[in-house]
Order: structure tokens, then sequence, then C-alpha cells
């Protein structure tokens, strides 16, 4: 593709703002001006690393109402961008409506393609692309940024990262669209239906990474649906009756592992359709916060950071560990302090007897789950900061280490009340009460504090915004800079980390004690019912729009649900023991009961593990396909 390079030219008489740059105030000229130099500056023929030292795009300052130029507004022509499409590899459909990786040479044969057809890509590949080149711009021969003699820079180092640390650069963010984000609000929120999500319009305008979350939201709302039908005569008709639970357990965990595994199929279907399933995965560079001596790397050949995976090692498991545990030691300390606020409720109310008696033994649990909530949102803070202070070279690798952290914690924090209930205070009355509690407390606060909050804060300042932006008098398109002030000020998605961290203890919450308080599914359905609207709400309405991020899966995420479906299988097997029906059937061995449960768990979770081999991950029309793929490729390398 690098003799393509050469004909490209950088003029395009219709710009088209794609991405905002929001340097500084105050940034040096000589700055700007060789910044903005290595973002126009056309590719050179020298081969790939020769081709990354400039990113051949169309930059346009945008010149504020005070005069200042601190914001430039990026964007390309069509056929950069079309080049770029081939560089980060994207999938698009052919013309035998087969997926394939895209290239210029052979875009004739793409479906939908024609040289005036500018919606060939989506507005989200596009901006993807614009960040990939960005991204990879890199130093060449200089060793500091101009005019900023302490900002370093070594041949290879990304440029844009540089100037993130060093605080030249204050963000880069992706521009709305006005009239598709007006469609995409009014087909997806705007009006309250009962139907299905529009993922694929969702996909092409906030990327596949969001458009799966929702995918996910939606798929799980609906796979509850079976437990809260079912729950509802278990909670009308027999309430106190635990040994009539027994049947209702038994389904959640067969319920558990099919949603999960079916869910693999529906990803890989949605994933084919929207061509990542078959992105080949793009080498990962440093992470920004990475540091290190300078060094070479053996793969790649560069001079980058290098840092000893033996002081890693030492930070993880001598500072980062005990520091976890004393958390998990501490949420253990608040959870017997709440325990001593439920007995003096009990004993208060065996007191009085009143009215008022009775909604002080709610009070305990109410308090309980705020107070957890608090210490999750403290905690992460806490998990964040260490998980920097590790210094993963990776994103992957620091993203892995703090789920890590986060879900041990929120886990314990969360679940360590109800295990306590259950496994030795034996209170299943108790233990009811309290699981409905946090989880209607928690999804209240969630609500809260990821959507009506920020929305009511966001709207306040655009009112603000708005005023002050109409008393002005500028040449410059008023709309444009408008949106622009509008946008910069909006907050940052910082990716769908908290939003799965949500449904995974939700999830939690309904399989790990379903048969003990069987409307928990009933309320994550009404939960999720809203959090679709709300999580809608915030991505079109509260925050800056997120840059695509191609992806294949859920990630880590299936892992996890997985892991606490098979705790779930143990949490019941044990209740279900506890039954007082099962009792009488060992009244003269507890022994024979212990293992008999023991071995009925043992069943059961060969039972979950044979279903998950069974069930293919993904459909035979998907799987031929996919290797249809693989043997054209096979016979095209023969070839050459």
């Amino acid at each position: 593709m690098a003799e393509r390079w050469s004909f490209l030219d950088t003029f395009e008489p219709n710009f088209r703002p794609l991405v905002v740059i929001e340097l500084a105030k105050g940034t040096k000229e000589e700055t700007i001006e060789w910044f903005t130099k290595r973002i126009v500056d056309k590719k050179t023929n020298g081969g790939e690393y020769s081709m990354i030292f400039c990113a051949q795009l169309l930059v346009k300052p945008l010149i504020m109402e005070n005069g200042d130029k601190n914001i430039y507004l990026v964007g390309a022509s069509h056929l950069r961008l079309l080049l770029g499409a081939e560089t980060v590899g994207l999938v698009k459909e052919c013309n035998d409506n087969s997926m394939r990786t895209f290239t210029y040479s052979s875009r004739k044969t793409f479906k939908d393609f024609a040289d005036d057809n500018h919606n060939f890509l989506t507005m989200a590949e596009c901006q993807y692309i614009i960040k990939h080149e960005l991204d990879n711009l890199r130093a060449k021969d200089e060793k500091i940024i101009p005019g900023y003699p302490q900002a370093k820079l070594y041949p290879g180092k990304s440029i844009v990262r540089r100037l993130l640390t060093s605080g030249i650069l204050v963000q880069i963010f992706p521009l709305h669209d006005r009239e598709e984000l007006k469609k995409l609000r009014h087909s997806w929120y705007g009006r309250v239906k009962v139907g299905y999500q529009p993922l694929d319009e969702i996909r092409c305008y906030f990327g596949e990474t969001i458009a799966l979350y929702f995918g996910f939201l939606e798929y799980f709302t609906f796979a509850l649906i079976p437990m809260a039908v079912i729950g509802i005569p278990y909670y009308v008709f027999a309430w106190e009756d635990y040994d009539k639970y027994v049947m209702f357990a038994t389904f959640n965990l067969l319920w558990s592992t099919v949603i999960l595994e079916v869910w693999k199929r529906i990803c890989a279907l949605m994933t084919y359709r929207w061509g990542t399933l078959l992105m080949k995965r793009q080498f990962e560079e440093p992470r920004p916060g990475f540091h290190g001596v300078l060094g070479i790397n053996p793969v790649t050949g560069r001079e980058e950071p290098v840092y000893s995976s033996i002081k890693r090692q030492i930070r993880i498991y001598l500072v980062s560990l005990p520091f976890v545990c004393l958390c998990l030691y501490f949420s253990l300390y608040v959870m017997m302090i709440y325990f001593d606020l439920e007995q003096w409720a009990l004993d208060y109310h065996e007191e009085n007897q009143s009215n008022f008696s009775n909604l002080m033994l709610f009070v305990p649990s109410i308090i309980y789950a705020v107070v957890i909530e608090i210490m999750n949102r403290i905690y992460r803070y806490a998990a964040e900061f260490l998980t920097s202070w590790e210094n993963h070279r990776l994103e992957s690798s620091y993203q892995n280490h703090l789920i890590l952290k986060v879900l041990v914690f929120n886990f314990l924090n969360c679940f360590a009340s109800l295990f306590y209930i259950a496994f030795v205070l034996f209170d299943m009355k108790l233990l009811r009460q309290s699981l409905a509690t946090l989880l209607i407390t928690s999804q209240i606060l969630n609500q809260f504090a990821e959507s009506l909050l920020p929305y009511w804060l966001q709207k306040r300042h655009k009112k603000r915004m708005k005023k002050r932006m109409c008393s002005l008098k500028t040449d410059t398109d008023l709309s444009l800079v408008e949106q622009v002030n509008l946008e910069k000020e909006m907050g940052t998605y910082f990716g769908t980390f908290d939003d799965y961290l949500e449904l995974f203890l939700q999830f939690g919450y309904v399989s790990l004690f379903s048969c003990v308080y069987p409307l928990a599914a009933v309320f994550a359905v009404l939960n999720n019912i809203t959090e679709i609207y709300s999580d809608a709400l915030k991505m079109c309405r509260v925050y800056k729009r997120p840059f695509a991020e191609p992806t294949a899966n859920i990630g880590v995420w299936q892992l996890a649900f997985e892991t606490m479906s098979v705790i779930s299988v143990v949490t019941n097997c044990i209740l279900i023991g506890m039954s007082p029906q099962v009792n009488a059937l060992f009244a003269d061995s507890k022994t024979d009961l212990i293992l008999t449960v023991a071995l009925v768990e043992h069943l059961l979770l060969a039972i979950k593990f044979i279903m998950a081999f069974v069930i293919p991950d993904k459909p035979r029309d998907i799987q031929l396909k996919l290797a249809k793929l693989e043997f054209e490729s096979l016979e095209a390398l023969k070839q050459q």
C-alpha cells in the first residue's frame, strides 16, 4: 500500500470535522506549528516504519470567542480514510455477502462501495481511523518537544502520549453528528416501546464495544424474564415454605449455564455481521502511563521504556496484595457493625411493637447498602492508583489486574453479609430481607449516581453555555463553536467497566440466593428496563462521544459471569441441603447429608460443564464461513 501514499493529497474541498484536539491554553506557537505539521504532512514511501512519522490528515483551527487558537478540528479526505481502513484492518461486507478485510485495491468488490459514496465508512469508523493515525504519530529524530525542553522524546515514542503526559495536550475526542444523533435518540429511547434496541445503528454511531454492551444488557434482561415469571408464584404462594424452592434453585442452576452459552452464539452472530469477529488483533503499544529506562523492544526493534518484571511483581505481591487484603478485612469489620445494628433494630422492635419499629427493621440494611456503594467507589479509585503504580506495560494487562482487584473486593463487600447470614446465622428470613434491601437500594443509588445526577448537571451547564454563546459576535460558524464548547466540557465516558460490573453484581444477587428470594429476578428485570433508557440517555446527552473500539466479545467479563454461575451452584446446593425437607430425609446421619449434597453439587457442576462443552460457541453457519475464509487465505498464500 506504500506506493499509493505518494499521490494522496491533503486537500479536501468540503472539510468535515471529525475529531477535536484541545491544547492547553498558552501552548507555544512553535509547538503548535510542529504538531500540526506532523499531522498534515504526507507519508513517505520508505517502508512501514517511515510511514508512522506523519499522519497526512486535515487540520483546521477553531478560533474561539476570546481569540484563543488552542482547539483544532481534524478530518481526512475520503481517499485517506479508505487507505486508513485498510491499515487498521476493517472488515466489510462484499457483494457476495461474505465478510472480508477491506483493501483499497479490491474496493469495487465491497457492498455499497462507490467513489462518490462517502457513507461507505461509518462516522465511528472514520473517527477510529483518525485516532489510530494520531496515536501512531511517532518521534523521528527529535529529542524534545519543540518549546518544551523538559518533555523528552526518543525515536519511536508516541507524540500524542508524550503531549498528554506533559500536559500540553488536554484531550482528544470525536465530535457528535447532530442529525444522526437526533435520529438515533428517537429510535433508541425517544419513545417508550416494547421491542429490541437498534443495535446496528448504535454500532454505526458508537462502535462495537458500546453496541455489544447494550446487546448484552438487552439479552440479559430477556433471559431474566423466565426466572421472574417463575419467581412470582413462588413469592405469592410459598413465601415461607423454603422446601418448595428446591425446584426453583435447580432451574436457576441450569438457567445460569444456558444463558451464558447462548450469549456466546448471539455475540458471534453480531460481531460477524459487524466484521469484528474477523479483525486481526492489533499489536499492542505501551500504555501512556508506562515508564522505565530507555531500551530496545526485542519484538519491534524500537526504542521504548523497559521496566523490570521483578520490580513489578514485588509491587504487586508486597504492596498491592496486602493493601487489598487490608481492604477486605475492613469490609468484614463494617459488616459486623451492620449485624450489631440489625440486633439493635430487632431488640427495639421487640420492645415497642409499633409501625415505626417495623420500619426500623429495614434501616440497618439500607444504611449498609449505602455504605457498600460508597466503599466500592472509594476502593475503585484506590485500585486504579495501585494498578497504575504497578506500571503495567500493556493496556490489556492493566485492565486485567484492575478488574481482578475490583471484582474480588466488590464480591466480598456485596455478598459477604449474605453468606454470613445464610451459612453462619442460618436465618433465612433475615437473608431474604437483606438480599431484597441490598438489591433494591443499590439499583436506586446506581441509577441516580450514573445517569440522573450527571444528566441534571449537564443540562444546567448546557443552559449556561447557550446563554453565553448567544451573546457572542463572531464570524466563525456559531453552531460549530457552540457544539465544540458544549462537548469539550461534557464528562468523559471511561468505558463499559462500571456498566458490566453493575450487571455482574446483579447476576450475583439473582443467582447466588435465588431460592430464598425469587423476586430478585423481577426487580432485576425492572431495573434493566430503566437501565437501558438511562444508559442510552447518558451516552447521547451526558458524556462526550467515545471513540469506537472494535471488539469481538465482552472479554474477561464472560469469564467473570461464568465464575459467578459456578459459585451459585455451590451456594444453592448448600441452601437446598439446609432445607427442612432434605434434612428430614437424613435425620439419622448428618454425614450422609453432607456427602449427598456434595455429590449432587459435583453432578450439577459436571452437567454444567458438559452443557458448556456441547453447546458450540459459534453457530454452524458462522463456523463454515470462518473455515471458508481460512481456506481461501491458505490458498492465496500458496499461489504467492
